[in-house]
C-alpha cells in the first residue's frame, strides 16, 4: 500500500455514480418535465447518501481511506498507535517518555496551529523516531463543511508548519473527527496525502475512565490495527490526569503480550 496519489485525483465509484445520477435526473426533467419531482427527489436522496458517507469515518464511497495497515505489515505483527490533536506542552512529553520506556514508535497527527506554537516539541517528537502527520491547521468543528478552497488552506498551512518544524513533509492526513465531504479528495491528491482513519478508538476525549478506554482499544486487538488516542483535548480522570497517560502503559503491555510491534504509519505503509 503506497501512500499519496501523486497529484492525480481519480473520482471514486461513488462520485462517478453521483455525477451520472445528476446527469440522468437533468435529462429526465428536460425530456419529461412532468416528472421533475422524481428527478429532484433522486438528487436529494443522492446528496443525503453522500453526506452520510462523509459522516462515516470508514466509508470509501467518497474515495480511498486507510482503516487498517497493509497485509504485509499485519503479517509482520505490526500495529499503529496514532495520537491526535497535539502537540500539548504538558501531556505530549509524558507520552514520549512512556513510549521511550517501551521502545515503541507512534504516529502523531498534529494540528498545524499548535505546531507553530510548539515547534521545538515537534522537533523532539521527530528526533525520537516518531512520525508527525497532518491533522489540519485549525481543527475546526466545521471542517467537513469546507469547500475546496477551505480544505486547501487548512491542509497546506498544516503541511508548511510541520515541514518547517520537522524537516519532512507529512504523508498522511486525518480529518478532524474523521468527517469529510466529496471536495476533500482532490485536495489530498494535489498535496500527495493519504487519508487515514482508524480501526479502534477509545473515545478518550470524552471518557474519563481509563479502564473503559483501554477495553475499547484492546478488545479483539490484532495485527494490522490502527489505534486512536489523544494527547491534545484529552479527557481527564477524577485525579486530573490526562486519560492517555493512564491508558498507554497497559495498552503497550497488551500489545507486547500479543507479540505485536507498534510502528509508525510510515514504517507500515512504505
Amino acid at each position: 500500500m503506497k501512500s499519496g496519489q501523486g497529484g492525480r485525483w481519480t473520482p471514486s465509484v461513488g462520485i462517478k455514480a453521483s455525477v451520472g445520477l445528476h446527469a440522468a435526473a437533468a435529462g429526465l426533467a428536460l425530456w419529461r418535465p412532468e416528472d421533475w419531482p422524481w428527478a429532484l427527489g433522486a438528487v436529494a436522496v443522492n446528496h443525503i447518501l453522500l453526506t452520510a458517507a462523509g459522516l462515516w469515518p470508514h466509508s470509501r464511497v467518497l474515495g480511498p481511506i486507510i482503516t487498517r495497515l497493509p497485509e504485509e505489515a499485519a503479517a509482520r505483527g505490526e500495529v499503529a498507535i496514532t495520537v491526535d490533536d497535539g502537540p500539548d506542552p504538558e501531556v505530549t512529553p509524558q507520552v514520549l517518555a512512556i513510549l521511550e520506556a517501551y521502545g515503541a514508535k507512534a504516529t502523531f497527527f498534529c494540528i498545524g496551529r499548535k505546531v507553530r506554537e510548539h515547534a521545538v516539541l515537534c522537533a523532539e517528537i521527530a528526533a525520537r523516531g516518531h512520525a508527525l502527520e497532518n491533522h489540519s491547521y485549525s481543527h475546526s468543528h466545521t471542517f467537513s463543511l469546507c469547500g475546496q478552497r477551505g480544505f486547501e488552506r487548512e491542509l497546506r498551512l498544516a503541511q508548511e508548519a510541520l515541514t518547517a518544524a520537522c524537516g519532512t513533509p507529512p504523508r498522511f492526513f486525518r480529518a478532524p473527527a474523521g468527517l469529510r465531504n466529496p471536495l476533500l479528495d482532490p485536495v489530498l491528491a494535489r498535496l500527495d496525502l493519504s487519508l487515514v482513519s482508524w480501526t479502534r478508538r477509545g473515545f478518550d476525549t470524552r471518557r474519563r475512565r481509563p479502564q473503559s478506554v483501554l477495553a475499547s482499544l484492546t478488545r479483539q486487538l490484532r495485527a494490522g490495527d490502527i489505534l486512536l488516542l489523544h494527547d491534545g483535548n484529552a479527557a481527564r480522570t477524577d485525579g486530573g490526569c490526562a486519560v492517555i497517560l493512564e491508558v498507554l502503559p497497559p495498552l503497550l503491555d497488551a500489545i507486547r503480550e500479543r507479540r505485536l510491534e507498534p510502528v509508525t504509519l510510515r514504517t507500515a505503509c512504505p
